[in-house]
């Protein structure tokens, strides 16, 4: 589904290029459950918006269900992300003066599909939220808020979901209960799922590990005690 080879991401910083991937290889298969490590400035989100086509690389090549991300038209980006990949971020990036449900509905607006409103209610119903749907953000806990970002993520039904450490700015109850949601996906509905993390406790309750160093994977391993039996 996801295939990576040799990917090298540079940035011009003034006078100094800054080499954040150096020459990255791997490849994530359909239903995987993925977590990347690592330090801060390791190259980790650069990465994910790699895989999320927000970024290009310098060089290397993507594949994403096997078409070359890098000879894609602007507009033919657009829908991949807006009908393939669903984003999960720290800070929830909710619209403040837009109810949950409406916030749910934008990529239902981008993708001009229809049943909009039914279509986001199901999400939220789809995460427990949906007597809360005619909240405002800042009327929901951050647990809360960062469930509307999971149903925006996934009211378009995309195969990908890209979470960029999505339990980072909750605490433990919120982030266990986050946790369970995306196992949900991954496990019930057959949703890759990709997510940063910092957080050791939240890494293991993935299947399989990459670990990154200097803009380098460093270790790449499966979950010993997940076989596929639990997949």
């Amino acid at each position: 589904m996801i295939k990576l080879e040799s990917i090298v991401k540079t940035y011009q910083m003034g006078e100094t290029i800054v080499q954040s991937l150096r020459g990255i290889t791997c490849h994530v298969d359909a239903g995987e459950m993925v977590a990347i490590i690592g330090p801060s400035g390791c190259g980790k989100s650069t990465l994910m918006h790699i895989m999320g086509c927000l970024d290009t690389p310098t060089s290397g090549k993507y594949l994403l269900d096997g078409a070359e991300v890098s000879k894609l038209s602007d507009s033919q980006l657009a829908e991949v992300r807006n009908k393939k990949i669903g984003f999960i971020f720290q800070s929830f990036n909710l619209l403040a003066r837009t109810s949950a449900v409406a916030n749910v509905e934008l990529p239902l607006i981008y993708g001009n599909s229809k049943n909009r409103r039914k279509k986001a209610l199901a999400a939220l119903e789809r995460v427990g939220l949906a007597r809360r749907a005619f909240h405002m953000p800042n009327q929901l806990s951050g647990g809360e808020q960062q469930r509307v970002a999971i149903a925006r993520a996934l009211v378009n039904k995309p195969p990908i979901i890209l979470a960029d450490e999505p339990t980072g700015n909750l605490d433990s109850k919120s982030s266990n209960e986050i946790m369970t949601i995306l196992e949900q996906l991954n496990r019930e509905d057959g949703i890759t799922l990709v997510m940063v993390t910092h957080e050791a406790e939240i890494a293991r309750r993935a299947n399989r590990t990459i670990a990154m160093k200097d803009g380098q994977i460093v270790d790449d391993r499966t979950a010993a005690f997940k076989g596929k039996a639990d997949l």
